[in-house]
C-alpha cells in the first residue's frame, strides 16, 4: 500500500489535535459538553420528585403538559428567533454592510422583534394546528389568558436573545453556542412542568424572579383550578420591563463597543 493511502495514526492526531486546540481557547465548547447532561438530569430529576408525590397530577397532565411544552417553544423560539437572524448576518459577513446604511442600531433591535414574533407565530401556530387532530388538544380552549401567557414568555425570550446576540458580537463566533446554552440554562428553574415548590429552599427565590416562572404557575392554576390569578402575570410584566430593557441596554453596549473596536467588519463564519 503506498505511502498516501496508508492509515496514520500521525495524521488522525493532527487533526484530534487541533480540535483539542479549539477546546482549550473556547470555554463555551467545553462548558456546552457537560451542559447538556447536566440540564436534562436536573430537569427531569425534578419532574420525577414532583410525580411521586403527586399521582392524580398523572390524570390530568396530558393537557398540562402539551400546554407547557407548547408554552416553553414560545419563549425558547422568541429568543432563538433573535438570536439566529442576528447571526444569520453575522455568518454572512453583512453587519458592515447593514451599518454604513442610514439603518440606526434601535431599528435594528426593532427588526430583531418583528422577525422573532414572526417565526414564533409561524412555528407555534403550526404545532398547536396540528396537536388538535393528532391528541385532541386545544390549546386555544384556554381562552384570553393565553395572550397573557404568549406576551410575557416571549418577551423574557427578545432579553435573552438580545443579551446572546450583544455575547455574540462583540466576542465573536467563539461564543455562538451561548445562544443554545443560555434558554435551556434556565429551564430547570421556570417550573415549566412542575411547581416551583418543587424545587429546593434556595433555588425558589431565583426561580420567582424569572417571568417564565409565574407564566407556567398561572397556566397550571387555570388548568387544574379553572381560576386565572391575575398576581402571576403582574410579576411576570413587571419583571419583562426590567429584563427586555436591560437586554435592550446590554445589546447596544456591546454594538457601540464592537463598532469602536472595528469588530462589525471582521466577523463571519
Amino acid at each position: 500500500m503506498s505511502q498516501d493511502v496508508a492509515f496514520s495514526l500521525r495524521r488522525i492526531g493532527g487533526v484530534a489535535l487541533r480540535h483539542l486546540y479549539l477546546m482549550r481557547s473556547s470555554w463555551p465548547r467545553v462548558l456546552e459538553m457537560v451542559y447538556w447532561p447536566t440540564v436534562q438530569m436536573v430537569l427531569w430529576g425534578f419532574i420525577t420528585l414532583f410525580l411521586q408525590n403527586n399521582s392524580s397530577y398523572i390524570a390530568q397532565a396530558s393537557g398540562i403538559l402539551l400546554s407547557a411544552v407548547l408554552l416553553w417553544d414560545v419563549l425558547f423560539r422568541g429568543q432563538m428567533g433573535i438570536a439566529l437572524v442576528f447571526m444569520e448576518e453575522m455568518w454572512s459577513r453583512n453587519l458592515g454592510h447593514l451599518f454604513v446604511s442610514p439603518l440606526r442600531p434601535y431599528e435594528m433591535v426593532a427588526s430583531l422583534l418583528f422577525m422573532s414574533l414572526l417565526r414564533t407565530l409561524i412555528g407555534i401556530g403550526g404545532a398547536t394546528l396540528i396537536a388538535i387532530p393528532l391528541f385532541h388538544y386545544n390549546i386555544y380552549d384556554i381562552g384570553l389568558p393565553l395572550i397573557a401567557f404568549f406576551l410575557n414568555l416571549i418577551i423574557m425570550g427578545w432579553a435573552i436573545g438580545l443579551i446572546v446576540s450583544g455575547i455574540v458580537l462583540r466576542y465573536g463566533m467563539g461564543a455562538e453556542s451561548v445562544a443554545w446554552v443560555s434558554v435551556f440554562a434556565i429551564q430547570p428553574l421556570c417550573a415549566i412542568f412542575y411547581p416551583v415548590s418543587v424545587l429546593p429552599t434556595w433555588l425558589q427565590p431565583i426561580a420567582w424572579a424569572l417571568p417564565a416562572s409565574h407564566v407556567f404557575e398561572g397556566m397550571r392554576a387555570l388548568l387544574t383550578e379553572h381560576r386565572f390569578i391575575a398576581e402571576h402575570m403582574l410579576w411576570a410584566a413587571g419583571l419583562n420591563v426590567i429584563y427586555l430593557s436591560g437586554g435592550i441596554a446590554i445589546f447596544l453596549g456591546y454594538f457601540h463597543i464592537a463598532r469602536r473596536k472595528g469588530l462589525l467588519l471582521q466577523v463571519g463564519e
